[in-house]
């Protein structure tokens, strides 16, 4: 059994007609599909606990709505709270509140924010993220601990870029990324098991809603 788990989640299907690359911009809320999606998962937490005999015991979430209104039926389900932590949101991004962003890369206003895709130069570089997600998720697992004991578990509702190249740098890969490539659908679980003698957790992906995937609207790095 690990010394404890935290399970880093996506919120769900975000209502965006026009196709937005919203980021931190407020008011961009669940879909209806994503509203579904976020009670689904919240059901595959409930199940998992009845299976188990242990629930998570503390929820931490975005300040984001998106990941409000994911959280909301999580902490229903389980009884639990939902503690608000800015250092689980989205990165930042200067393409933020721009549609079509593929198609405007042809556009040399926008090449000075391309010249290092490593860091990455047109938003919050990924060791930025890392390290206050590391340090979020840290907290959180000693709090989890500290309430529920050996094997405790929790839960932090995120955004894809954040726990993507969290689990990049769990699993000592490159930072840097096709954003098509990423492993972190909509209301997946990314799970951290943090073992006893162990320094870096083992990693564990699911996708409680994979049945729902073919049907949303999904941007990288939304």
């Amino acid at each position: 059994m690990p010394v404890a788990t935290v399970h880093l989640v996506r919120h769900g299907e975000v209502h965006n007609p026009d196709r937005v690359l919203y980021g931190r911009i407020p008011g961009y809320g669940l879909s209806e599909l994503g509203r579904r999606m976020a009670s689904d998962v919240a059901d595959w937490f409930t199940q998992q606990a009845e299976r188990t005999g242990r629930a998570p015991a503390v929820l931490v979430a975005s300040p984001l709505q998106r990941a409000q209104e994911t959280a909301a039926p999580i902490g229903a389900a389980l009884g639990l709270d939902i503690d608000t932590d800015d250092r689980v949101l989205e990165a930042t991004n200067r393409f933020e509140g721009l549609s079509g962003v593929g198609s405007r890369l042809r556009n040399p206003r926008y090449w000075p924010l391309l010249v290092n895709p490593l860091r990455p130069s047109w938003g919050e570089p990924y060791r930025a993220q890392v390290a206050r997600m590391a340090a979020a998720i840290q907290d959180l697992r000693d709090r989890a601990v500290e309430q529920d004991g050996p094997g405790a578990e929790a839960i932090i509702v995120s955004h894809q870029l954040p726990i993507w190249v969290t689990r990049l740098s769990v699993e000592g890969r490159p930072l840097w990324h096709d954003p098509r490539q990423r492993e972190c659908t909509l209301t997946s679980v990314t799970s951290l098991h943090f073992d006893a003698g162990q320094t870096v957790p083992r990693v564990e992906y699911r996708e409680p809603n994979a049945a729902l995937l073919s049907q949303a609207s999904n941007l990288p790095g939304a």
